[in-house]
C-alpha cells in the first residue's frame, strides 16, 4: 500500500508546431475530450498521485482553469502555473510551485500532457522502482534497428538493439534529488548550452548534474506522444480499442 506522498508536474505548454493547427496539440480532441484531459484523469483517479501541478503555456492559465480544471472537476490540481521558453524551464516552474507549497520530500512524477494514455499500472511500476532507486524513467525497448549518424548524414555506428530504449514519461525522482538537480542546472544553464548540451528531458538534468544512475521502467507502446496529425489519428484508434475494453470489463463481458 502506498504511503510516501507523490506529486505530478504535468506539462501542457507546448505549441505543437509540427501538428500544423491553430489550437495547441494538448487541447485538440480525442473522441470528445481534449488530449490533456486523459492524463489528468489518470492522475486524478490514481492511488499513487496525491497532488498535481499543471504547467500551461504563456497566456493559457485562464483557459486551463476554465476549460480543463473547472470543467472536468479535477480536485488534485493544486496550481496552474505558466511555463517557460524550453521544456526544462517549464519543469522548473512546476517544481518551484511545489516547493512554494511546502514539498521537500516524497517523489515527483514529471509527465508530458501530450501523452494521453498513461495508466495506473505504469504509475504503480514507476512508484515501486523509485522507492528503491530514487530515479527512474518510463520507456520501451525499440522495435527497429537504430543507426547513429555523423554530421554528414552517414552511418557512424549501429548500437545493439537490445540496449536501446525509446524514452517516455513520466520520469520520476525523489523530491530532494530533482529539486537539487534542477536548481544546479538552472545556475549552470549558460555553461551547459555553451558546451552544446541540449536538455531534452529530466533524466538528462540528473545525468549531467548529479551523475546519478537512472533505472528504466517498462511503459507501453500505447503511451505515445501526440506530435503530428498522424499521432492524433492513432490516438483515436487507441481510444476506441481501450474504451471498448474498459466498457466490457465494467459490464463483465469478455472480449
Amino acid at each position: 500500500m502506498k504511503r510516501t506522498r507523490c506529486a505530478a508536474v504535468v506539462l501542457a505548454g507546448g505549441r505543437g508546431k509540427r501538428m500544423g493547427t491553430a489550437v495547441a496539440k494538448q487541447y485538440l480532441m480525442i473522441h470528445d475530450k481534449p488530449v490533456l484531459y486523459y492524463s489528468l484523469d489518470t492522475f486524478e483517479k490514481s492511488e499513487v498521485i496525491d497532488e498535481v501541478i499543471l504547467v500551461a503555456g504563456k497566456g493559457q492559465i485562464p483557459y486551463c482553469l476554465r476549460e480543463i480544471v473547472q470543467k472536468y472537476g479535477f480536485q488534485k490540481i493544486k496550481a496552474v502555473v505558466e511555463g517557460g521558453t524550453e521544456r526544462y524551464h517549464s519543469v522548473w516552474e512546476g517544481l518551484c510551485a511545489l516547493e512554494t507549497a511546502g514539498w521537500k520530500d516524497g517523489y515527483i512524477f514529471i509527465h508530458d500532457g501530450a501523452r494521453p494514455f498513461i495508466n495506473e499500472e505504469i504509475l504503480q511500476r514507476a512508484y515501486e522502482e523509485v522507492l528503491k532507486s530514487h530515479a527512474c524513467v518510463i520507456g520501451m525497448p525499440v522495435k527497429d534497428t537504430i543507426k547513429i549518424a555523423d554530421e554528414k548524414g552517414c552511418i557512424q555506428m549501429t548500437p545493439k538493439r537490445s540496449l536501446v530504449w525509446q524514452i517516455q514519461t513520466p520520469q520520476v525522482f525523489s523530491a530532494e534529488l530533482i529539486f537539487s538537480a534542477y536548481r544546479e542546472m538552472m545556475q549552470k544553464e549558460k555553461e551547459l548550452l555553451q558546451q552544446g548540451i541540449q536538455i531534452t528531458d529530466d533524466a538528462m538534468v540528473v545525468e549531467n548534474v548529479c551523475g546519478c544512475p537512472i533505472r528504466l521502467v517498462e511503459g507501453s507502446y500505447d503511451n505515445l506522444k501526440i506530435t503530428t496529425p498522424e499521432d492524433l489519428e492513432i490516438a483515436e484508434v487507441l481510444w476506441s480499442r481501450n474504451g471498448k475494453k474498459s466498457s466490457n470489463e465494467k459490464s463483465g463481458e469478455k472480449s
